[in-house]
């Protein structure tokens, strides 16, 4: 038998804490490493996103992403992709990567907008990083990416 007392109460905890450890669960990473067109190398710790769940959730919820961070959205097939912010409160930047490796595009992104932020090419990949530090580390497009 039920105690209804208890109950609600527990219904709540576990809906809360099911919400919570979705929010914030990290996924596979790998490090990837970026040589620039000037021969300058640079690694990311990126989380793989690679199914369709994986992907719509990405970093949705989480209020910090350390440099030297990121996370790569892997697609089936070349594709022109849009992104938007929707509950990310952590300022990001983009880059729109093609399936030799080249990033194409980069963009920054501004927390919560609900603006899409489209790649005006077909692609196969996007890096989200914390905002600027494509730009910090002289990152452009025409750089190179060694994919898992």
């Amino acid at each position: 038998m039920i105690n209804k007392r208890l109950f609600k109460p527990f219904l709540l905890f576990i809906f809360v804490t099911s919400f919570a450890s979705c929010s914030q669960k990290k996924l596979p990473v790998k490090q990837l490493t970026i040589t620039t067109k000037e021969g300058q190398i640079f690694t990311v710790e990126a989380e793989l996103a690679s199914t369709q769940e994986k992907r719509n959730f990405g970093f949705m919820e989480r209020k910090k992403i350390p440099d030297g961070t990121g996370m790569l959205f892997i697609f089936e097939y070349d594709q022109k992709l849009s992104f938007w912010m929707k509950n990310t409160p952590h300022p990001l930047s983009i880059a729109y990567i093609d399936s030799n490796g080249i990033i194409r595009e980069i963009y920054d992104m501004t927390p919560f907008s609900l603006s899409s932020i489209e790649s005006t090419v077909s692609v196969r990949y996007a890096l989200e990083v914390p905002q600027g530090w494509f730009q910090k580390n002289n990152i452009t497009p025409g750089d190179k990416i060694t994919l898992p």
